[in-house]
């Protein structure tokens, strides 16, 4: 049965983090991936001496060759990077022969997951900064130096603005961005002395920690730095608050600034923060600048794993039909049949929902199976465009084309959220958007429900 030809269909079922919506990201990496796929003799050796509990050899030698001869002759349509996605639509939708499509099944999901939960989370903490400058400051707390690499793209993919990861810098092109430690300030005799070495090695880049000691006394030696810097020349660029009252502690910084003729010195925050704690901030009227975000946003603090699966949803003899899969069981995990695509409708620059469909059959009219916003699918018609999400990444085992810079796939987010009505953008609360299946997906799909669970009696 391995050269079967198969479909498989990378999703979630619910957003991360209580939320109405999620950014796709990770394709870059998986498709890479894919194209260096292949078993080493390194790896034919390993698995060739795995043995099972009679000592025999678990991976008999004819299975060891086919896996040596193992090439990545799949298919592979995604929705891009950077685009915004909904429960139960297909991320990446896989073809090719069914051995192959299983074994890929954990490195595509491994790579989707992550990526595209901590671009979720980014999203959300950019919503909430309302066009602030957001920098990410995860490494040190990341789940391992991979982990951070990932998290550091992802993040800006999400809506980062820079990361104090120099090793992401270099990979993804991603502005670096950084202040001093507090090893710094301890290594010298006095703190007035610290940041005076600070600002003379970096004057045009000098953003200064306060609160390694009492953070007003800092606040006040780092007006003398800024006071010397502007005397040389220069000025000083900011100050960092990552402990305390951030809303009493802002407020008389932004005071003692403005009175030391530092006005154009901005207040940067960070210490465990999150959308939460910055949606408070500003509401407080706290006079932070810009943000550094870094253990909620890399670990995905609240909610750790996206929920990705990867599902069987067609299969067939090689030059026969097609013959639809479909996966059931309680508590609403059953999958959708065919050969999906996703069709989002638009009018007049918003969304207005999407829609599922079998590619092998042209979509008529449109269902809600959850009985959700009905009427709102009902309308779709009624939209004046609409664009199919997945499209070729790979055909045969090869990219089709070049996959776009970081920096685009980065707007492309804002472009998006930009369409998503704002009750979908809340952070709790969000109203549902519309995902429906065309009919006669949804019939199907029933068909196949009930002939299952009547085998299932039997």
């Amino acid at each position: 049965m391995s050269e079967r030809q198969a479909v498989f269909n990378l999703y979630f079922r619910r957003h991360p983090f209580r939320g109405g919506f999620s950014i796709v990201c990770g394709l870059e990496q998986a498709i890479g991936y894919i194209q260096k796929f292949k078993f080493d003799e390194s790896d034919l050796s390993f698995l060739s001496q795995i043995r099972q509990t009679d000592s025999k050899p678990l991976f008999e030698p004819p299975f060891i060759d086919f896996l040596a001869k193992l090439k990545p002759t799949c298919d592979v349509d995604a929705i891009p990077e950077g685009t915004i996605v909904f429960p139960q639509e297909p991320l990446l939708r896989v073809t090719g022969p069914l051995a192959l499509c299983q074994i890929l099944e954990t490195p595509l999901l491994n790579t989707i997951n992550f990526q595209t939960l901590i671009a979720t989370k980014a999203a959300r903490i950019c919503l909430a900064a309302e066009g602030d400058p957001v920098m990410e400051f995860g490494l040190r707390r990341a789940h391992g130096y991979d982990g951070g690499i990932s998290a550091s793209r992802a993040a800006f993919a999400g809506g980062c603005d820079g990361t104090s990861n120099l090793l992401a810098g270099k990979l993804f092109g991603i502005p670096v961005r950084g202040t001093h430690a507090h090893s710094w300030v301890m290594a010298f005799e006095t703190e007035e002395e610290a940041f005076r070495k600070y600002a003379e090695a970096l004057p045009d880049n000098s953003i200064l920690l306060v609160d390694t000691y009492k953070t007003i006394d800092g606040v006040r030696n780092a007006i003398k730095t800024g006071a010397w810097l502007r005397r040389m020349g220069y000025r000083l660029g900011g100050i960092r608050l990552d402990s305390g009252d951030l809303i009493a502690l802002s407020i008389e910084t932004r005071r003692m600034l403005d009175e030391g003729g530092l006005s154009e010195t901005s207040i940067v925050a960070s210490g465990d923060l999150d959308e939460y704690e910055i949606r408070k901030l500003k509401l407080s009227g706290a006079p932070i600048d810009s943000w550094g975000i870094g253990t909620r946003l890399v670990t995905a603090f609240d909610e750790p794993s996206m929920g990705c699966v990867y599902k069987l949803s067609a299969l067939r003899k090689p030059g026969e039909v097609w013959k639809p899969k479909l996966k059931i069981s309680d508590g609403g995990k059953s999958s959708i049949p065919g050969i999906l695509q996703v069709r989002r409708f638009q009018a007049n620059g918003q969304y207005c929902g999407d829609v599922l469909f079998d590619e092998t059959e042209p979509p008529a009219s449109w269902v809600d199976p959850v009985e959700i916003n009905k009427g709102m699918l009902r309308s779709l018609d009624q939209c004046d465009t609409f664009e199919d999400l997945l499209v070729p990444v790979m055909r045969d085992g090869r990219a089709v084309a070049a996959p776009p810079a970081l920096v685009e796939i980065r707007q492309r987010t804002g472009r998006q959220l930009a369409c998503l009505k704002p009750e979908m953008k809340r952070f709790t609360g969000a109203e549902i958007y519309p995902v429906g299946l065309e009919r006669k997906l949804h019939e199907l799909r029933m068909r196949l429900m009930q002939r299952d669970l009547e085998q299932t009696e039997r």
